[in-house]
């Protein structure tokens, strides 16, 4: 929005109105502007890696996410009521403490209290849900940017309230998961009466079961430090690959880029502001309508089917979008009306590719393979891998985009190669199998078996 770009970035802003003698993918290069675009995920980072796996394998999942709602609250309270650009910096620092929190906590909830035949589906509502808050936003950013007086993104900023009051009040409302209260060493009797009010059924004692001897083996271990754990112990090196890889590829996807920066990679093409953010409102439209549907899909075609049919679409659109721009956009004038229509089309069909693929998969596949006794702590390593990804994205793409251009877009989309050859070649299908006998499968693949060792687990029913 202008008014607050011309309030607390005044250089960018007077480049903007400059028009002439400013590169079209120069515009926008600021550090400042890009220190707080990345504060968030670095306080995000930080409570993920210092805190937020400790409290949640120590306290459970609910007491997480109740304390990122309220750090949520406040980040929302500070960025409205910014008056100088450190103020605002500072309530993305409290969004970000949030932000580890929710991020550390909610995947988790959602692997444990759901059933192994619809787990896909379930873990994949967070995604979903991360999409339709975005909408929110986008639809807010534009109505409140039409705001004359210039206080609309005050109004942008105070609204993230609305859905921390939304987490905070519901986690309060929602039971513990039963994998948490066993690892905390409540009665199994309690737990069991959870978990058939849960599955809605009485017959939960061979899952209870699992659950329990789970929790037995990790009791046994002479390191309680999970982190520790994952770091030093041969058998969780195919899980701590994931957890390392899958986040740090999915930044590398460059959906944050265009999710960050779609109003202004439209507004570089062109475009007016109020025009560039309702392409944009449309554009998250149809990335919230295909993890949607990713929810029905993952549970019957599985977690690598949509990794690799995903990932194919991504290259295939970010090639074109490349192409597009370094063939038709220079430095100075803009694309053509039916060019930038081709664009946005094509960002269209990329951000579809992601929403119900990897978007909403990079959640899913880390949050359901640890074991019980490196959960939470692995679930951190996950979202620090994230988050220092995407703190590099957000530091570094408008000074990218200023430099390789067009060409920033050819980079991603050979990520998105190997990232594709990875899923192909590393990792197993877990669809369908309880979260607590997922440890099998890798003593049944082609290349992790020789890594964890075939005595350290017992075979996996049957190979990739």
């Amino acid at each position: 929005m202008e008014p607050f770009l011309r309030e607390f970035f005044p250089e960018v802003h007077r480049r903007i109105q400059a028009g002439a003698g400013v590169g079209n993918y120069c515009k926008f290069d600021s550090q400042l502007l890009t220190l707080f675009t990345s504060s968030l995920y670095v306080s995000g980072l930080l409570t993920a890696v210092l805190l937020a796996s400790w409290f949640t394998a120590r306290h459970g999942r609910r007491p997480s996410m109740i304390l990122g709602g309220f750090a949520y609250l406040a980040g929302a309270a500070v960025s409205g009521g910014a008056v100088n650009v450190y103020m605002a910096i500072l309530g993305r620092v409290l969004l970000g403490v949030g932000l580890g929190f929710a991020n550390q906590a909610v995947p988790l909830y959602l692997s444990e209290m759901a059933p192994a035949r619809c787990r896909g589906a379930f873990s994949n509502g967070f995604q979903f849900s991360l999409c339709l808050g975005a909408l929110a936003a986008t639809v807010v950013n534009y109505l409140a940017q039409k705001i004359k007086a210039g206080w609309g993104w005050r109004l942008s900023l105070g609204l993230a309230a609305v859905p921390a009051v939304m987490l905070t009040v519901g986690a309060i409302f929602l039971p513990e998961t039963p994998n948490s209260l066993i690892q905390q060493g409540r009665d199994h009797g309690e737990v069991k009466a959870l978990l058939q009010k849960i599955r809605g059924i009485d017959a939960i004692d061979e899952e209870l079961d699992d659950i329990v001897a789970t929790n037995d083996a990790a009791g046994q271990a002479t390191d309680n430090n999970g982190l520790r754990m994952i770091l030093s112990r041969q058998r969780y090196r195919p899980q701590l690959a994931m957890a390392i890889l899958i986040p740090s590829f999915t930044q590398l996807t460059g959906i944050n880029a265009v999710g960050f920066y779609a109003p202004v990679l439209l507004r570089t093409i062109g475009m007016s502001e109020s025009a560039a953010l309702l392409c944009t409102v449309v554009m998250v439209i149809v990335s919230s309508a295909s993890t949607f549907a990713s929810m029905f899909l993952v549970d019957r075609f599985g977690r690598r089917t949509l990794l690799l049919v995903g990932g194919v679409q991504m290259f295939l659109s970010e090639v074109l979008i490349g192409g597009i721009m370094a063939a038709k956009l220079g430095d100075e004038g803009q694309l053509s009306k039916s060019y930038a229509l081709a664009l946005i089309i094509l960002i269209g069909v990329y951000s579809t590719g992601f929403g119900w693929s990897w978007g909403p998969l990079s959640w899913l596949v880390p949050s359901e393979i640890f074991p019980l006794e490196v959960r939470s702590a692995g679930q951190s390593v996950t979202v620090a891998s994230g988050f220092v990804f995407t703190i590099l994205i957000a530091q570094y793409f408008l000074a990218m985009l200023c430099r390789l251009k067009a060409w920033l877009f050819f980079f991603f989309a050979g990520w998105i190669v190997v990232m594709t050859a990875f899923v192909y070649l590393f990792l197993p299908e877990t669809k369908g199998i309880p979260i607590e006998q997922i440890g099998k499968v890798w003593t049944g693949h082609w290349f992790w078996k020789r890594v964890v060792g075939i005595e350290e687990l017992p075979a996996a029913p049957e190979k990739l």
